[in-house]
């Protein structure tokens, strides 16, 4: 995370200092509790076996309505939006005139033409005034709601006794309103974790309760709050990417992050379409995975080596306790990322051997999220 200006706090950041927490990291213009006093490892064992609470009220929240909503949307992004039905979200690129990653977003279908985006630290506001020129469209930040996001195997026994709304029943990228603990909330079921998940949209002022609940009623099962040190294992972990950080070119096509499925050609047309046919099949790099034998992890932007030649650059890193391993998410030329490729990492004055592996590092079949008998 970097030091940026800082225009958005959280609500809960009383919390966070509680916590141990100094608030000195920002993200996407948020002071973000990115350490905790509790051990980040402990923390994501509680992940892993238990819950964690996170606070992730950095992401920004866009409201989209308006006649024109869907086609804006549909002209904004990289897949087909109308193809998400109310009630569920999609993740979808947004790429410039060049085919190049400006963002991605997260689209909730609220239903009756109105739409919510969730996205990071991308440039997707600079890009929705471009796109609307000609849409009976509106679109507005809402800086008040607050997420709480409920991660791990505990945390469908924790909420669902707490909320009327079927929340065994909800699918994975579902969502819906309803209360929690008495309290107006929208609930999805999703995350950054690469568990089985819920987060908890709120207004500011609920949010302090609602976290102070949430951890209450998870006390029992061993939940705990978790900070973003936390977040940054689990999700590399979950070989997730995170914008822009896994992307090393300044013009990273989806289809060189392995994001094809975001990319719907067959749409008539949007922003940065003819470019993308165009760089289809032309991919400078791939998205990878390597295990690295060392016992810490590699610095970010480490060099990757093949028989003597530059191959690839490390972008996202762990050292992951609950796997012992260390692991590196990695742009690779295409041509060496078969798996159980070796390769040498490069990481200061240190060289280090490693090999080309399937992701996620952490759950493989993604059994976690996509239980087998919610499967189609």
């Amino acid at each position: 995370m970097t030091s940026a200006p800082i225009w958005r706090q959280s609500i809960l950041n009383e919390r966070h200092r509680e916590l141990g927490s100094k608030l000195e990291e920002s993200w996407n213009d948020m002071a973000i509790p990115q350490h905790y006093a509790t051990d980040p490892y402990e923390e994501t064992e509680a992940v892993r076996t238990r819950a964690g609470l996170f606070d992730v009220s950095a992401l920004k929240i866009i409201n989209v309505g308006g006649k024109d909503a869907l086609a804006f949307l549909n002209q904004l992004v990289t897949a087909d939006i109308t193809k998400v039905p109310a009630g569920r979200s999609a993740i979808a690129s947004i790429v410039g005139d060049d085919g190049g990653l400006i963002d991605d977003v997260l689209i909730y279908v609220d239903g009756d033409g109105a739409f919510r985006l969730s996205h990071g630290g991308g440039a997707l506001e600079e890009a929705l005034p471009l796109v609307a020129e000609g849409f009976d469209v509106t679109f507005s930040r809402d800086n008040d709601v607050h997420i709480l996001s409920l991660q791990g195997p505990k945390a469908l026994d924790i909420l669902a006794p707490h909320t009327p709304f079927d929340l065994k029943g909800l699918p994975y990228f579902g969502h819906g309103k309803t209360t929690l603990f008495g309290v107006p909330v929208s609930l999805a079921r999703g995350g950054y974790s690469a568990e089985r998940g819920y987060e908890v949209f709120c207004a500011a002022k609920d949010a302090i309760a609602l976290w102070d609940k949430i951890l209450e009623a998870g006390k029992p099962f061993g939940a705990m709050p978790v900070s973003w040190d936390c977040l940054d294992i689990v999700r590399v972990e979950g070989a997730l990417l995170f914008f822009p950080f896994d992307m090393p070119h300044k013009d990273t096509t989806p289809f060189e992050v392995l994001m094809d499925w975001s990319v719907d050609l067959s749409k008539p047309d949007f922003r940065g379409k003819a470019a993308l046919v165009a760089r289809k099949g032309t991919e400078r790099t791939h998205q990878a995975g390597l295990e690295v034998l060392a016992a810490k992890a590699i610095a970010p932007g480490a060099k990757i080596f093949k028989d003597g030649a530059e191959v690839g650059v490390v972008n996202s890193t762990t050292y992951s306790r609950h796997l012992m391993k260390s692991l590196a998410l990695v742009s690779l030329r295409p041509d060496v990322t078969a798996l159980g490729t070796a390769v040498s990492v490069v990481d200061g004055e240190e060289s280090f051997e490693a090999n080309v592996v399937r992701t996620p590092f952490y759950d493989p079949m993604r059994l976690r999220t996509h239980p087998l008998d919610e499967r189609g």
